[in-house]
């Protein structure tokens, strides 16, 4: 089934590509000047992103946008609990395709944090977290093909909290069913608190797992209906 056949809320708004490269090109400008108003607005613009493959050229697209990152700070949905310079680190692939050139003068909040637990980790996450401007302006998640986002991750020990957590618990340890299981997630409350909220999604399997996602609301069986029952704008191509 095609995504333009798929029946969306009308607060979620569908741009379809025709290849990666547009997606990119097209998502990178919208963020960019959702951020470029914040500035204007605040003076300071928080983005929020997610790691993985999929949205590195987008990254480096960003990266090239006209703007002053110099009043941007930028942090993770999640992260994995391996160290920077490991292969499966979002924070490395932030640092490698988009702080590069002009965008390395914005200010990066990571989640990753040396600690003996994944629990101690994310205490010392929540505290660093507490410098990061609230709300956040733009924020780019991707989706899972069991539902999740960001470290959402339906039947994880910690998901309950991470939906429901105050407005303090900014991170939580997570456990994921693939390697690396450990993972670290901002709570729902303040991902969900976004101003603007942008999915980036490629391919059938996707498209399936959103056709699903539309067909009930129970949030812990797939966290992506949390988004998808508020304004949001889906970037998807094959």
């Amino acid at each position: 089934m095609a995504i333009t056949n798929l029946k969306f809320p009308e607060h979620v708004q569908v741009h379809t590509f025709t290849n990666a490269e547009k997606q990119a090109v097209e998502l990178a400008a919208q963020v960019a000047e959702t951020l470029r108003g914040a500035i204007v607005e605040k003076g300071v613009a928080t983005l929020v992103v997610s790691g993985g493959r999929s949205p590195l050229s987008f990254f480096r697209h960003l990266a090239r946008q006209e703007l002053d990152w110099s009043r941007v700070v930028v942090s993770l949905a999640d992260e994995r609990w391996v160290p920077i310079g490991h292969a499966d680190s979002n924070e490395g692939l932030v640092r490698a395709h988009l702080l590069q050139g002009a965008a390395a003068k914005a200010r990066f909040i990571g989640l990753y944090q040396a600690a003996q637990t994944l629990e101690a980790a994310a205490l010392r996450s929540n505290e660093a977290l507490a410098e990061l401007p609230q709300p956040i302006d733009a924020m780019v998640l991707g989706m899972g093909e069991d539902g999740h986002t960001a470290s959402l991750f339906p039947g994880s020990i910690n998901l309950d909290l991470a939906l429901t957590a105050d407005g303090q618990s900014r991170c939580l340890p997570m456990q994921a069913p693939t390697v690396p299981r450990q993972r670290l997630t901002l709570t729902l409350p303040v991902l969900s608190n976004a101003r603007k909220t942008f999915l980036l999604l490629q391919g059938k399997s996707k498209t399936d797992t959103l056709r699903e996602a539309l067909a009930d609301t129970d949030v812990a069986r797939m966290p992506i209906r949390a988004f998808l029952a508020a304004p949001l704008e889906l970037y998807w191509c094959p």
